[in-house]
């Protein structure tokens, strides 16, 4: 049963890896409809969490999920096989254009072929942005901290860096604070 499990993590991840064109925001939905709804190896709230932390640690963002749901199901040897399996395709696809690419340069309908591509890369990057927003329940009032902080990074040419810091404290603060009330709730109710 164990083993299967692995091989499930592979063939999953490696289905991700080689299937999706636009790497990034463009695999979301492909990775949530897997691990999420196929799968069912975390829930819903739990990839949107995910999703998350992959975007604020450096790396690539199909890796960084593959780890972390290889990590939670199975620890280091789910991660090392969820990983492989994430980028075994693009390895392989990247090794076969590179061979092949350099006898088809300036080939018209290989140009063509990636000019089709682009407009689907657009719709694949702007689908998981409404289903995650939608999943992360934003409205009115949530969309104001992410309109400043873009809008400081692309205007102010303030570092991204700065926000996911003060992100992490914003939400070790919050934590605390929840922490406390429930405590200071249970005391009361004690009394």
């Amino acid at each position: 049963m164990r083993s299967n499990l692995y091989l499930k993590l592979f063939i999953s991840f490696f289905k991700i890896g080689a299937f999706t064109f636009g790497g990034g925001w463009a695999m979301i939905p492909l990775i949530e409809r897997e691990v999420v709804d196929k799968q069912n190896w975390i829930k819903r709230e739990d990839f949107v969490d995910a999703l998350a932390i992959a975007q604020s640690l450096p790396g690539v963002l199909a890796v960084n999920i593959s780890i972390l749901i290889g990590n939670k199901l199975r620890g280091l040897k789910g991660c090392l096989t969820a990983t492989l399996g994430t980028i075994l395709p693009s390895f392989l696809i990247i090794l076969a254009i590179a061979i092949w690419f350099i006898q088809t340069y300036d080939n018209p309908v290989v140009e063509r072929i990636f000019k089709g591509i682009r407009p689907a890369v657009v719709a694949l990057i702007v689908s998981p942005v409404f289903s995650t927003a939608k999943t992360a329940r934003i409205n009115i009032k949530t969309v104001i901290i992410p309109i400043i902080v873009a809008l400081s990074i692309w205007l102010g040419g303030v570092s991204p860096i700065w926000f996911v810091l003060l992100g992490a404290i914003g939400g070790i603060l919050y934590c605390n604070h929840v922490i406390a009330s429930s405590k200071q709730k249970s005391n009361k109710e004690e009394k």
